[in-house]
């Protein structure tokens, strides 16, 4: 391809609304354009690296006996209203109606008509088991779409379902997944770890999310280097402090605390530490007409901070359907006070008390009353909860929950997720299989995505594969292998050479970007890094000497080679990184 005859404009400014380095890097390379907030269109160049994403995926599915199929985006209300999730699934759901008032969705994730499809095709155990998948567009009406296609309301996403006969098969098909998305995500150039996850809005009994490792992600993780844990923060189980079963209680007392509405203010006015505080978080729940349903007030020890995931998951309730609650407003209804409430006096809400604090003697929490607070309250004696469970959030340095020892935290991109469905699906909907007793049983199911435009942003934002001068592409995804750079476009010699490069490296499977604009040397050389093909050879001067300037893009050096030279060193470059597995560890 010649760079002349390409649709292709890159941007010498920082675009006003990216702010990460591998959203810059994609529009100013002109690999993406923003059509509307959280929607873009992919550019030549962009898309070529999309499809050999995709591509690696497909490889690595069909290697584990998946079937490619494709549904549409559009997806009938009913199916989801058999599995229980239209009313559930919330505000993210883009829904319409068609010209008869029949009601459909954009589809966020597809297990309804995945669901759907094999109920009506497999009958019998000996069809089973059975993986399907597809790679389309998905649309999620996000809230703050942002970072690029880290957030965006219409992605790429490769979508697969296993069905089985019972679990232990689902286990097999599990362990085949995760399998295949570490050797797709090792493909990718992608530093990335595995870890234990929340399985959201999709259920189901277990999952495991791949987080893509890097300093800009959304997600965050907690690992431990002296055992195997490795989870998100979201999932994470808290080890409790050790009960304090040899202290002695003390009488409650109710003290004056003037002003002392946050944690440090009261902790410092009784020269207490945060440790002996308990915290109080108030929020309001909401049915699905979106009226008020009711109150919630969560404790948790002073120094710790709130678990939202934990919380909403032991409530019962959807994510969008809970918020902080309006403390004036839930005064009325409960008796809370901001600022000083705490786990006495209140009524007419439900408490959710963390499991730390029943163990813990003597702590000091708000006492229902402006500028009051209560001191060596416990629990049983003074005060009880609804609900007692771990809703407190796993922070670095804390204890880690399996071995004992320190935790640590990263941050990252989720790019995929794999979820143990069971029978969510299968028994409301219907999708049965005759045993060898001719019995009907529910299909054992599990659910395996890859967020493909996620994947191709994150490569960007793994430290090796960006610098100041724009994107360093992995062989295996870049939108060519290799750059030749005509000096002086028009002159017979160059053109010549780089003609013969171009169609000896084309004819031994190399992609060859040929930038024969009439740009000034130094925009094309810029041009050349910010869009990260891994080998550049320039041809200029040296030209009628039969010689060349050969350089790889994730190095400084350069070197003068002959034409020949420089053709066998890229051919057996490319030839090494090409497929990915290279990368693979």
């Amino acid at each position: 391809m010649r760079l002349s005859r390409m649709h292709f404009k890159t941007l010498r400014e920082v675009p006003k609304e990216a702010e990460i380095p591998s959203h810059i890097l994609l529009l100013r390379a002109g690999m993406i354009k923003k059509t509307a907030a959280g929607i873009y269109s992919y550019m030549p160049m962009g898309w070529r690296t999309v499809r050999k994403i995709e591509n690696i995926v497909r490889e690595e599915m069909d290697a584990k006996g998946g079937q490619e199929i494709r549904t549409s985006v559009l997806q009938p209300g009913e199916l989801w209203e058999e599995s229980g999730r239209w009313s559930a699934y919330g505000p993210e759901m883009w829904r319409i109606n068609d010209r008869g008032n029949r009601e459909f969705c954009l589809g966020p994730t597809a297990e309804e008509v995945f669901t759907d499809i094999i109920r009506g095709d497999v009958t019998s155990y000996k069809q089973l088991p059975l993986n399907i998948y597809q790679i389309s567009n998905k649309f999620r009406d996000e809230a703050r779409p942002r970072f690029g296609m880290m957030r965006s309301r219409d992605f790429i996403m490769k979508d697969a379902y296993s069905f089985d006969r019972d679990y232990e098969g689902l286990d097999a098909s599990y362990d085949e997944m995760y399998d295949a998305y570490t050797k797709v995500f090792s493909r990718c150039g992608l530093t990335f770890r595995p870890v234990e996850a929340d399985n959201g809005a999709i259920g189901g009994t277990g999952s495991h999310e791949f987080t893509a490792l890097c300093e800009y992600g959304e997600s965050e993780i907690a690992y431990c280097d002296s055992c195997d844990l490795g989870v998100t923060v979201e999932k994470a189980a808290c080890v409790d402090a050790p009960a304090q079963d040899d202290v002695e209680m003390l009488p409650l007392e109710k003290v004056y605390t003037p002003g002392t509405k946050t944690i440090e203010d009261v902790a410092n006015y009784l020269k207490l530490s945060q440790e002996q505080t308990i915290k109080a978080l108030l929020f309001v729940t909401y049915d699905e007409a979106g009226e008020v349903d009711g109150y919630v007030a969560a404790f948790v020890r002073g120094d710790r901070e709130l678990n939202m995931t934990k919380l909403v998951n032991a409530l019962g309730v959807h994510e969008y359907s809970i918020e902080f609650a309006d403390e004036a407003k839930m005064s009325e209804v409960t008796g809370c006070v901001g600022g000083f409430t705490g786990p006495m006096g209140l009524h007419d809400c439900k408490i959710v008390v963390d499991s730390e604090l029943p163990g813990l003697k003597n702590l000091c929490a708000g006492a229902c009353e402006e500028d009051h607070h209560y001191i060596n309250m416990n629990y049983g004696r003074d005060y009880e909860g609804d609900m007692i469970v771990d809703i407190k959030t796993l922070k670095e340095g804390d204890v880690c929950p399996v071995c004992g020892g320190t935790v640590k935290h990263a941050r990252g991109v989720e790019v995929g997720q794999v979820f143990k469905l069971g029978t969510k699906y299968s028994e409301p909907m219907g999708c049965t299989f005759k045993d060898e007793n001719q019995k009907d049983q529910p299909m054992v199911m599990g659910c395996y995505g890859i967020g493909v435009s996620r994947t191709f942003q994150a490569i960007i934002d793994m430290p090796e594969n960006h610098d100041d001068n724009g994107i360093i592409w992995p062989m295996s995804v870049a939108p060519y292998h290799v750059i030749i750079t005509i000096v002086k476009a028009g002159d017979e010699t160059q053109e010549a050479v780089a003609t013969q490069i171009a169609d000896a490296l084309e004819k031994a499977g190399v992609e060859v970007l040929i930038d024969d604009r009439k740009e000034r040397p130094g925009v094309k050389f810029k041009d050349a890094d910010l869009i990260g093909i891994p080998v550049a050879i320039t041809v200029g001067r040296g030209a009628v000497d039969g010689k060349v300037e050969y350089k790889l893009r994730s190095e400084a050096d350069k070197a003068e080679l002959t034409v020949e030279d420089a053709i066998a060193a890229a051919i057996e470059k490319v030839n090494a990184e090409k497929d990915g597995r290279h990368f693979l560890k």
